[in-house]
C-alpha cells in the first residue's frame, strides 16, 4: 500500500512538474513578445488585438511560438523568444493565406 502512494505521489509531481514549465515557458515568451512590440517596435498595447502563446512542433526556442494580431494589421506574426541572444525574433507571418519566412 505504501509503494503504491509512493508511485501515485511520484506521478502527481512529475505530470505537476512538466505542466508547470510549460505554463512557465508560454507565459514568459507571451511577455517578452508583449515587452517587445511596446518597447522596441513602439506599438501601442491598445493596438494589439491577440497576443497568444502556444506549443508549436519545431525545435529548440521556436517550440514556445506567441501568436500576434494587430489592429488594422492583415498579417498573422508569429514570435518567439530566442534565449541565447536574449531577443524576440520574428519566425514567419501570414498574409493572405501565404507564410512569410521572418
Amino acid at each position: 500500500m505504501k509503494k503504491i502512494i509512493i508511485m501515485t505521489l511520484s506521478l502527481v509531481i512529475g505530470i505537476g512538474s512538466v505542466s508547470g514549465y510549460i505554463n512557465y515557458k508560454k507565459y514568459s515568451s507571451k511577455i517578452a513578445v508583449e515587452n517587445y512590440l511596446t518597447d522596441e517596435k513602439h506599438i501601442d498595447k491598445k493596438d494589439v488585438k491577440k497576443v497568444e502563446p502556444f506549443v508549436a512542433n519545431l525545435q529548440g526556442d521556436k517550440k514556445w511560438l506567441v501568436y500576434v494580431r494587430l489592429n488594422g494589421d492583415a498579417k498573422k506574426y508569429y514570435y518567439y523568444k530566442d534565449s541565447k541572444n536574449n531577443k524576440v525574433v520574428l519566425e514567419s507571418y501570414i498574409l493572405k493565406g501565404k507564410e512569410y519566412a521572418g
